[in-house]
This record gives C-alpha cells, sequence and structure tokens, in this order.
C-alpha cells in the first residue's frame, strides 16, 4: 500500500521521516508530538496516534510501496513505538480491569472463554446487516473490516514460533484453514476481497485506509501489538479464541443481510466458510489453544484472558461506533475520505 495521509503533527513527522533514504533522523519532532498528545487524549479515539501505530506495524508486514525496508527495525522508530504500545497497552488493561482467578483444567478454561464470549452487551451489527442494512451501509461495513480481513490470519501468526506443544498445534490447525488449507483462491483474505468484489470495492490492501476511523485501526493494531511481542503471547492467543468463538453466528448473520440485498454464493462464501470453520475453530481454539496454553503453563493464564476480554471491550466499541453513525443517518467512516 501507499503511505496515507496524515491525521495530525506525529503522523506527518513520521511519513516525512518514513520518505526519506537517511536512516539517521531528527526524531525530536516526533517525540514531541507524542508527549504532547499522550496526556490529553484517549489514545483509542486519537486518529493521529492510531495511525502512527498502524504504520509502524506496516512495516513488520507488507510495508509500503515507496518506504525502504530498512526501516522496519529502526532504533528511535521502535523506541517511538514502545512509547505509543505503553499508552495503548495501558489503556486496554484500564478498560479489562483485574483478571480473577485463572481455571487450570483446558476444559474450565474453554469454559470460561464460551461464557465470556456470550456476555457481550454491545450492539449487534451483524443483526442490523442482517435485518436493516443498506447496500452502502454494507460497503461501509466491508471497508471497515478490510483492514484486517483483507490480511487476515497474519497477526496471529507471529505466535507460532513463541508456543509449544498442544497449542502450538492448535494455532497451527487453525492458521492452515484461515491460509485457504493450500487450496489458491480459498485464503479467507481472499474470500473477503472476492466479497467486496461483489460489492464494488477496491480489493488493495490499504486502499480505504484514509477512510477507516482511529476506533477501527486500534482494534487491528492491538492484534500486532499482542502478536509482536513473546510477553504478550497469552495475549494473542487469548484474542485469536475469542475471535474463533464468536464468529460463526454473525457470519451466518451478514450472510443473510447479502442474501436480503440480492447477493450471491460468490459474495457470500467468506461468511458461509466462516459459519462452518469457526463453529470447529472454537472449539480447538478454546480447549486446544488457549486451554491447552493454560494447562501446560498456568502463568500465561493472565495474559490469555486479558487479550480475550480485551477483544470483548473493542469489539464493544467498535460496534457502537458503527450502530451511532447509522442510527443518525450518518457514514461509519470517515468523511470524505474514500480514495487512497
Amino acid at each position: 500500500m501507499k503511505l496515507p495521509a496524515h491525521r495530525g503533527p506525529a503522523s506527518a513527522l513520521l511519513f516525512e521521516i518514513l520518505g526519506q533514504d537517511d536512516l539517521s533522523p531528527d526524531l525530536q519532532g516526533l517525540n514531541e508530538a507524542a508527549t504532547l498528545a499522550l496526556p490529553d487524549t484517549d489514545i483509542l479515539y486519537d486518529e493521529d496516534l492510531q495511525l502512527c501505530l498502524f504504520a509502524l506495524y506496516e512495516l513488520h508486514y507488507a510495508g509500503f510501496d515507496e518506504v525502504s525496508d530498512r526501516w522496519e527495525r529502526h532504533p528511535g522508530l521502535l523506541a517511538f513505538r514502545a512509547r505509543l504500545e505503553a499508552a495503548f497497552e495501558s489503556r486496554l488493561r484500564e478498560a479489562v480491569g483485574s483478571i480473577p482467578k485463572v481455571p487450570g483444567t483446558a476444559e474450565d478454561v474453554a469454559m470460561e472463554l464460551f461464557e465470556l464470549a456470550n456476555s457481550s452487551e454491545g450492539p449487534s451489527v451483524a443483526d442490523f446487516v442482517s435485518r436493516h442494512a443498506s447496500i452502502e451501509q454494507v460497503q461501509q461495513f466491508l471497508i471497515q473490516k478490510s483492514i484486517y480481513q483483507l490480511k487476515e490470519a497474519d497477526p496471529h501468526t507471529w505466535a507460532i514460533p513463541r508456543l509449544t506443544g498442544r497449542g502450538k498445534s492448535a494455532l497451527v490447525e487453525i492458521q492452515f484453514d484461515e491460509y485457504g488449507s493450500g487450496r489458491p483462491g480459498k485464503m479467507h483474505s481472499e474470500l473477503f476481497a472476492q466479497t467486496m468484489a461483489g460489492l464494488g470495492l477496491d480489493t488493495g490492501f490499504g486502499a480505504y485506509i484514509n477512510a477507516i476511523p482511529a476506533i477501527t485501526l486500534a482494534s487491528v493494531n492491538m492484534m500486532s501489538l499482542f502478536g509482536l511481542h513473546r510477553r504478550l503471547r497469552g495475549a494473542i492467543a487469548g484474542h485469536l479464541a475469542i475471535y474463533e468463538m464468536t464468529s460463526s453466528i454473525p457470519s451466518s448473520r451478514y450472510a443473510r443481510g447479502l442474501r436480503r440485498l440480492g447477493f450471491g454464493t460468490e459474495v457470500t462464501e467468506y461468511f458461509d466458510e466462516h459459519v462452518e470453520a469457526d463453529a470447529v475453530h472454537e472449539q480447538i481454539a478454546g480447549r486446544d489453544l488457549a486451554g491447552g496454553l493454560i494447562e501446560a503453563d498456568p502463568q500465561l493464564g493472565p495474559a490469555v484472558f486479558f487479550g480475550a476480554r480485551a477483544v470483548c471491550f473493542m469489539d464493544e466499541l467498535l460496534g457502537r461506533w458503527q450502530m451511532d453513525a447509522w442510527d443518525q443517518g450518518r457514514s461509519s467512516l470517515r468523511a470524505g475520505e474514500l480514495s487512497r
């Protein structure tokens, strides 16, 4: 993808730096911008800082067309990222609160995670799409999801070399399905692109980055935060477990909504696939991934449940953002920012 438009002083300076070939830039202005912003902002909704985090994380994935790959491990940028991450993680931990005593057996872990997955009180975007959403609102919904779904599974894959035993085997089994089980064109990211194309949307990763609000970036950045740090390997496992446990039923509703609007199997295949796949994955993720991980190493229990609770928290915020916009008759995207 190309570098997006900046959203404030920090991202403006960051993108200016990333566009240079000189790897010894003056980062004073960048750090000063963060120093000014961090004490006075809710980082979950800060457009400037979440965009900075997204860009810094993206250097570890596919990168940017005009940015040298040598920036990926630049010490100064990693130090800047660490400042933002500290504030981001602190905000998530404050929202999640203290983690109660974690069960010790895999079966008990799975049961507690299923209970958590069923406890959400946030607005149901899936119900709205199923029954009421217009084509324009479904397009907005897909654009919001595209910033993760077009590279689905990648943030969780960081955890594979960091796990062992039963938990590692479970993660690899889930990821194998996510990447299409070796079948060309059947990776879930490719199926999602097929859905977008069916609604006339650009399928290039990051094509709509300028339209995607900070809270959506935060939900994606959370995955990279968890996945890129070994100390948070339990959190990324808990994140994936809840993702799989909360996907099957909503996916069936999204598919129903698309059919209601007249779209056929080619457009609904992504969601149809998740109805079946995630009904299986939720058992593997709960019992073998999260449960097996904690059973083998009980010290990872709080991290697993932190990751799981953080997903529920962020999903409620994102769902409320979208539904509030639609209830008020406006777009859930950033106004006037649908181009690259």
